[in-house]
């Protein structure tokens, strides 16, 4: 078969080499793929924007050596594994030559993107790569069995049915021997299989193909597919902004101290501590910010915890730098004690940001931004880098709703949340992040909320944010380019490293928490925690030794360490609550029209990502359970893998819509929970009530759509339907959004998402129902204190960045009071 045929079929051999080509940082002569593939959860610098900024300062060197370190990644996917990938990668995103689109179309990048199959642009083979030594999810030996069974004709017979079969010898076929026409049939039948672990595999393989597929770059930091579907890549300003730096580097001009280092490099430069370089520069590191380090003498032997190669002491030990431990941090370092912050991200500082998609997300979320709950129903995003969650959400800076405060009060009988404290904190951390409502410009997809709302008659809000009226940024998700959005690292973290009392250890994992057993005492005592440093592969074992100990791991992982430090509260681990999301889309179409509306040059993946919310059916004045009503950040790669899939042909033709098309979401506060033993371990169950409040949003949603102007809406369940709201009758209208919005939320046909984890360590009354008590202190472990979302009583129903702090701050003016008794 000749390549013209091979192409126009979907086909092509996995050797070819990709045209999507980019470093892994990996030497000349290796395949170089700049991709969410490549990126571990090592502190990457992106290539070009290190080569502009590189400052020749211990900082760059530390992060020039972790580069060096790093290990090339391989794909570990055999033969027949890697024949059927690429086949079902092309049949995602076959190459589409006799499409009308194609034929008339004077767009070169519109011709090449619908004739660039998955192949073609080198996809099956970072996905390899991928699913090699990136995903963790209990179920990838699944996966990969079914990769194996697919190539042979017996497992596709099983699998596929009698569309694996011809009249002609040999009768049986495997998948990758099948036409395009019958691989995307399989495929379909598959997305809506009675057969769980079927429907699973398809939201599996098309959630990573798409999602590699447009986030891959080429050498020049580009992806072909973005001019053709309306996207710029990162922020013009922003590239801008490098170049000029880079110019100003060039011509010998000086930076003041205070303004120029810190503007492009972040301001907690000068408190952070590789701990990618030698034991003895680690020392040093630490000695010069105040920390009273000791080196036992180099042995052959390795290092334990009863015997670490460096010990460190300090007043408190923070394990997480987010909205929760950024918090105690900064509190307790300004009242004069020494804090060492250990996390587990690496830091993203303004000069080291891409504002790439693939790239981001492999640095700055939890394990690469590849989480979701076992049976793969939900689709899970947090933060994992300096500053937490604080550092890629979106900006919302909401209160802890009044109603919620009456109920963790009044039914868990926690005082804490009507006492006056608690009104301080929620003061103090918005007057921190400089919180207001205010908006110059409204963004494409708040502009549609707000609009579709007034039409209908719905209240709609301004959403406070710590961000200034004029930011108009749909890249915060992939971290802030200036400064102006205040989360951790520009806020409590800054009062941690200006006070000289902390420092911060990027891209460090915490082993266990210690604790001892005391004289006369029924708990334990928290004494530190221990982390490892590795050099040139030879790892050590450090420990903290610390007054005090806050874990603020976020909701997902701090379980896992508490469990692996020991403590064997029941609670610990469950109650978890995730904010299900459930999503509806609307185009407008940008063709020229007196009435043409959101403006031209508006797109959907800019502007302020959440500036406006309707609580049409929150019921905060009566149950206080329902859905409020956002809009999210979708760039090119979320937005494929969430859009439903029908052929390889509709989901480019839905792609080339994308600039044009608004998302707006239903948000429930959950009654039902789930459990986590670990990031890659989730279990969750959704209650007939949430289903059912998921439901009435997202009928809201497709109508708020509808009345705003689209010209097509839809949801995102996988039969793919939607309707021209211009050209139906009213009848047809209403059915289908009413059959719409009924869709079954559990049956993996409708993708539901989470960017909010909270509960998993609640706070109560006794150690029967709760892990810690008011002040956040363990229960198991005296002065073990917990501050992040995983402390939350029950799910809290709006954006919980305000709540998280206001908590945190709360305990640490408890954890203030025993450093003091403890100085006397």
């Amino acid at each position: 078969m000749n390549r013209k045929n091979m192409e126009s079929n979907g086909e092509s051999h996995s050797s070819r080499s990709g045209s999507f080509r980019e470093g892994f940082g990996l030497a000349p002569n290796e395949a170089k793929v700049h991709t969410l593939v490549e990126l571990g959860s090592v502190d990457y610098t992106h290539t070009t924007t290190t080569s502009l900024l590189q400052d020749g300062d211990d900082d760059d060197v530390g992060e020039e050596r972790e580069k060096e370190q790093r290990k090339p990644l391989t794909n570990s996917l055999s033969p027949r594994q890697m024949k059927s990938l690429v086949a079902l990668c092309d049949t995602l995103l076959p190459s589409i030559n006799n499409n009308n689109v194609v034929w008339g179309s004077d767009d070169e990048s519109v011709a090449n993107f619908y004739k660039t199959s998955a192949s073609l642009a080198g996809t099956p083979e970072h996905l390899g790569i991928l699913i090699s030594e990136k995903l963790k999810h209990p179920s990838t030996w699944l996966l990969l069995l079914t990769l194996w069974l697919l190539s042979t004709w017996f497992g596709t017979f099983i699998l596929c049915g009698t569309l694996s079969l011809s009249t002609k010898f040999p009768f049986f076929h495997s998948y990758p021997e099948l036409s395009l026409l019958k691989r995307q049939k399989v495929m379909q039948s598959w997305s809506l299989s009675y057969l769980r672990p079927l429907r699973m595999f398809f939201r599996t393989i098309k959630l990573l193909t798409l999602l590699v597929f447009f986030t891959q770059l080429d050498e020049a930091e580009d992806n072909p597919s973005w001019k053709a579907i309306g996207y710029c890549g990162p922020d013009p300003e922003f590239k801008s902004q490098l170049k000029n730096h880079f110019f100003t580097k060039q011509r010998g001009q000086e930076e003041k101290e205070d303004d120029g280092t810190e503007d492009v490099r972040g301001p907690l430069y000068k408190g952070l501590i590789r701990i990618n370089n030698p034991r003895d520069i680690i020392t040093d590191s630490l000695r010069r910010v105040g920390f009273s380090v000791s080196a036992t003498p180099k042995k052959t032997k390795a290092s334990t915890l009863s015997s670490p190669s460096l010990v460190i002491k300090c007043d408190a030990v923070v394990v997480g730098s987010g909205s929760g431990g950024g918090v105690v941090a900064g509190v307790l370092a300004n009242a004069g004690y020494k804090v060492l912050v250990l996390e587990k991200g690496s830091y993203s500082a303004r000069n080291n940001l891409s504002l790439l998609e693939g790239p981001s997300m492999d640095q700055m979320y939890l394990s690469n931004g590849l989480v979701a709950t076992n049976d793969m129903s939900v689709l899970i995003l947090a933060g994992s880098t300096v500053g937490g969650g604080s550092a890629i959400n979106w900006s919302a800076s909401i209160r802890t709703p009044q109603h919620v405060c009456k109920e963790w009060c009044d039914r868990h009988e926690l005082e804490l949340f009507e006492s006056m404290l608690y009104k301080e904190a929620l003061d103090v951390v918005c007057e921190k992040m400089g919180v207001q409502s205010e908006i110059d410009d409204e963004g494409f997809n708040n502009a549609v909320l707000r609009r579709g709302c007034v039409e209908m008659g719905y209240p709609v809000c301004n959403i406070p944010r710590n961000a200034t009226s004029d930011h108009y940024c749909g890249w915060c998700c992939l971290g802030c380019k200036d400064g102006r959005k205040k989360g951790t690292l520009e806020t409590w973290l800054v009062d941690l490293v200006k006070s000289g009392n902390g420092a911060i250890i990027p891209s460090c994992e915490a082993i266990q928490v210690l604790h001892k057993k005391k004289k006369g005492r029924h708990r334990k005592i928290a004494r530190g925690v221990a982390f490892a440093i590795e050099y040139k592969g030879k790892k050590d074992i450090c420990v903290v030794e610390s007054k005090v100990t806050i874990v603020a791991c976020g909701a997902l992982s701090t379980p896992a360490l508490l469990k692996r430090s020991g403590l064997k509260n029941e609670n610990i681990g469950r109650n978890l609550h995730l904010h299900p999301v459930a999503m509806a889309w609307g185009y407008f179409p940008d063709s020229p029209s007196p009435e043409l509306w959101p403006e031209k040059h508006k797109k959907s993946y800019e502007g302020g990502i959440m500036t406006a919310m309707s609580t049409v059916v929150a019921q905060f004045d009566k149950s206080g359970y329902g859905t409020v009503i956002q809009t999210p950040a979708l760039h090119p790669g979320m937005f494929s893998i969430l859009m439903p899939w029908t052929s390889g042909a509709d989901i480019k033709d839905r792609m080339r819509k994308f600039s044009r098309t608004a998302h707006v979401f239903a948000l429930a506060r959950d009654q039902g929970s789930g459990t986590v033993n670990s990031p890659s371990c989730i279990s969750y169950q959704l209650k007939d009530i949430d289903k059912e409040n998921l439901k009435v949003g997202l009928e809201k949603v497709l109508r708020i759509l509808a009345a705003a102007g689209a010209e097509e809406i839809g949801t995102h369940n996988n039969k793919g339907r939607r309707i021209n709201v211009k050209q139906v009758s009213y009848h047809e209208f209403e059915k289908f959004v009413k059959e719409e919005s009924s869709m079954s939320l559990t049956d993996i046909s409708t993708p539901l998402c989470s960017a909010h984890q909270m509960g998993s360590c609640k706070m109560g009354t006794n150690p029967r129902e709760s892990v810690v008590n008011q002040m956040g202190e363990t229960w198991e472990v005296e002065g073990l204190y917990l501050a992040d979302s995983s402390v939350f009583p029950t799910a809290l129903g709006v954006n919980p960045m305000v709540t998280v702090q206001a908590i945190s701050y709360c305990t640490a003016q408890y954890v203030l009071e025993v450093l003091r008794r403890k100085r006397k």
